[in-house]
């Protein structure tokens, strides 16, 4: 059988100030196997990046720290390596698109400058030539000029600095790709061709990939497997089908599915999910979702909710575990 080539088990990660004790990631299990690409999904505040920096090492110092669990990722263990170890990890094996191509650019510094850093750091004895050849090439497959590599960051738009930090992330056809919401800064027609590029790009290469997002629209059109999380837990996993098609849900899930426009219903106003996600330095006793659901019984306010699994499809939820196993709902 294939082994997965990211593993997480047990996760947890905290960030500590003098002033308070943040639990972002709280027991998380995660699997995302070679030519997959996998949604993770959940509100701001989720700990979705935060999973993302563990896997890359990139948590604050001093402040973030990785208190519980374990992350294998192409059979090294993460956790473990050494800063030099990560440096070789980073751009070969995993690579990671952060949230705001903005800043994630260095302004001073021409585009195929920073693009030929990573093969540099990777590639020890390149030549000159093959070095601009490769910016070139680089360039060239997320759809940029060549002859543009000696502009910076300020002379492209939003959508081409998105495409350049894109082509950075993949200059070394990493076998992980980490896009942590690659599209939330684009308009709808300039993020279409970004994850339209992004999809071609993963077949080509053959990269698999975590999406970080909190659309479930791009989710639909991009992912094979989807990962609910909530207040640092994964409350839901399944296939693009077990989420979208399944006959049951995590009712967090059903209240994203809510707050989706339906072009095939008239009303005055969408269905948001009530409340707000509770307090990290104060996490609710039982299920972190209990004091927004409309389902809320009793045993949810004591008792972290078991794990049901219907094939491929798991959800951590009292009421479904209920459901599937006879029990009365109290």
């Amino acid at each position: 059988m294939q082994n997965p080539l990211l593993k997480i088990e047990n996760l947890h990660v905290t960030y500590t100030t003098d002033e308070s004790c943040v639990y972002a990631v709280n027991g998380l299990d995660l699997e995302l196997f070679a030519g997959e690409t996998l949604g993770l999904v959940g509100e701001t505040g989720a700990g979705k990046t935060t999973t993302a920096l563990s896997i890359m090492q990139l948590l604050p110092e001093k402040i973030g720290k990785v208190t519980e669990g374990s992350i294998l990722l192409d059979g090294v263990d993460v956790l473990a390596a050494t800063d030099a170890d990560m440096r070789l990890l980073r751009g070969s094996t995993v690579s990671m698109i952060f949230q705001d191509p903005m800043t994630s650019l260095n302004p001073t510094i021409p585009v195929g400058d920073q693009i030929g850093e990573v093969l540099l750091l990777h590639k020890k004895r390149i030549s000159h030539a093959e070095l601009n050849q490769g910016v070139e090439n680089i360039l060239e497959l997320v759809g940029i000029p060549a002859g543009r590599k000696g502009d910076y960051p300020h002379q492209f738009s939003g959508g081409m600095k998105q495409r350049i930090v894109i082509a950075i992330a993949l200059a070394c056809e990493p076998k992980l790709l980490l896009a942590d919401e690659p599209t939330t800064a684009l308009d709808v027609t300039i993020q279409a061709q970004v994850l339209d590029m992004m999809s071609s790009l993963k077949e080509k290469l053959n990269t698999s990939m975590l999406l970080i997002t909190h659309d479930l629209g791009v989710v639909a059109q991009t992912c094979d497997k989807v990962a609910i999380m909530y207040a640092g837990e994964i409350i839901e996993h399944g296939t693009a089908e077990d989420i979208f098609n399944g006959t049951q849900r995590h009712p967090y899930t059903d209240g994203l599915f809510g707050s989706i426009p339906d072009l095939t219903v008239r009303t005055r106003r969408l269905s948001p999910i009530e409340g707000l996600m509770p307090d990290p330095t104060a996490l609710p006793e039982g299920c972190k979702f209990h004091d927004r659901c409309p389902h809320c019984m009793e045993i949810c306010r004591k008792e972290a909710p078991p794990k049901t699994r219907m094939g491929s499809h798991l959800i951590r939820c009292h009421l479904v575990s209920q459901q599937n196993n006879g029990g009365v709902a109290r």
